[in-house]
């Protein structure tokens, strides 16, 4: 079997899975007779990554393997395709998140703490709803309080493929300045994990005014985010 023919089964996969797909899934299209060895599979991934080099998609390796997905620079041309409005988290979500990334593991009274405010429960709801994060243990201190940590969907959607990729801490100075990002269906690119801790403050401040108007639009804390998969329109949540 050549390359040619091999990237093109590749990519039919990645395009039909709509999720990143392994290596070993891939290499398991091929099935045992005549399959191409890992080492051409990574060589025809390379070329399919080159032959998007110039294109509206790209190929991205994520933690859970590989896909096909619309470049960022492409947003402002497809947001018209998505009519239903994206959620936006608020402050408290966000810093949350943060925590959770960056100090993991930790437990609900580490984040309070380090907040100073108490973590609602709906904010730990919706992360583990959206598959952000997860119980990895309990701490062994009296009441053996659960112990949360990101998880592969969240190195997926922010295009992480390992929590080392995250950005240093310098440059997550004040999430107050941020423009939220997580409102848009694609993965984020591993240094864009900063844009998408969004300006939640300004997320707030256009839900009080629009409950104060009677929209009865609340969207921060409580809604579980759409589920986002890459050149397909979201499912609204």
């Amino acid at each position: 079997m050549d390359e040619r023919q091999i990237k093109n089964v590749l990519e039919a996969a990645l395009l039909a899975a709509g999720r990143p797909v392994s290596l070993d899934q891939l290499s398991a299209l091929f099935g045992k007779r005549g399959a191409p060895s890992r080492d051409a599979i990574r060589s025809a991934l390379a070329t399919l990554t080159d032959d998007y080099a110039d294109r509206g998609i790209e190929l991205k390796r994520v933690a859970s393997g590989y896909r096909i997905q619309i470049r960022r620079n492409m947003g402002d041309w497809l947001m018209p395709l998505w009519e239903e409005r994206a959620p936006r988290y608020s402050r408290a979500l966000l810093e949350t998140l943060a925590l959770v990334a960056y100090r993991q593991p930790i437990t609900r009274g580490e984040i309070e703490e380090v907040r100073g405010v108490a973590v609602s429960t709906n904010i730990v709801r919706t992360l583990q709803e959206r598959g952000w994060i997860r119980v990895v243990g309990h701490r062994e201190v009296p009441g053996k309080p659960a112990m949360f940590g990101t998880t592969k969907e969240f190195l997926d959607y922010f295009g992480l493929t390992r929590l080392e990729d995250l950005p240093p801490l310098s440059e997550v100075r004040d999430l107050e300045g941020l423009i939220p990002e997580l409102d848009f269906p694609q993965t984020l690119p591993q240094q864009d994990f900063v844009d998408g801790l969004s300006d939640a403050a300004e997320a707030e401040e256009e839900q009080a005014a629009e409950e104060e108007a009677g929209n009865g639009v609340s969207v921060a804390d409580e809604t579980p985010a759409a589920q986002v998969i890459p050149l397909q329109r979201p499912e609204s949540a």
